[in-house]
C-alpha cells in the first residue's frame, strides 16, 4: 500500500466502479495495477519525467493485457475506461511531484 497520504485515499477507478458496464472484479485488476505502480514510484524514487515515463509504461502495459480480459468478459477498455485510467495516472504523477507530466506520454504505449 502506497506511504503517499494522498494516494492511499485515493479512490482509484471510481467511476469504473460505479458504471455496471465494467466487472467489479476486474477493474480490482486495474486498481492493484496502480497501486504497484505507485509502490514502484516510492521504491524507485525516479528523479525526472524519463524514469517516470518508464514505470508509467510498465505499468500501462499491464492495463494493455488486462484489455483483453475485459473482452473476454463481455467490456472494454473503451473511452469511459481509457479517460478514468489516464486522469488516475496523471493523478498519481502529480501526487509524487511530476505536475507537468504529458496525460497522453504517461500513458503512450496503451492499446487501448
Amino acid at each position: 500500500m502506497p506511504h503517499n497520504q494522498e494516494v492511499a485515499g485515493y479512490s482509484f477507478l471510481a467511476d469504473m466502479y460505479q458504471d455496471g458496464y465494467y466487472p467489479d472484479h476486474l477493474v480490482d485488476l486495474g486498481k492493484a495495477i496502480l497501486v504497484r505502480m505507485c509502490d514502484r514510484i516510492e521504491t524507485e524514487k525516479p528523479t525526472d519525467l524519463a524514469a517516470l515515463y518508464a514505470i508509467t509504461h510498465a505499468a500501462t502495459e499491464e492495463f494493455n493485457e488486462l484489455e483483453e480480459v475485459f473482452d473476454q468478459a463481455g467490456s472494454e477498455i473503451e473511452t469511459v475506461a481509457r479517460d478514468t485510467i489516464g486522469m488516475d495516472f496523471h493523478f498519481v504523477a502529480t501526487a509524487y511531484g511530476f505536475a507537468e507530466a504529458d496525460i497522453e506520454e504517461l500513458i503512450s504505449t496503451r492499446e487501448w
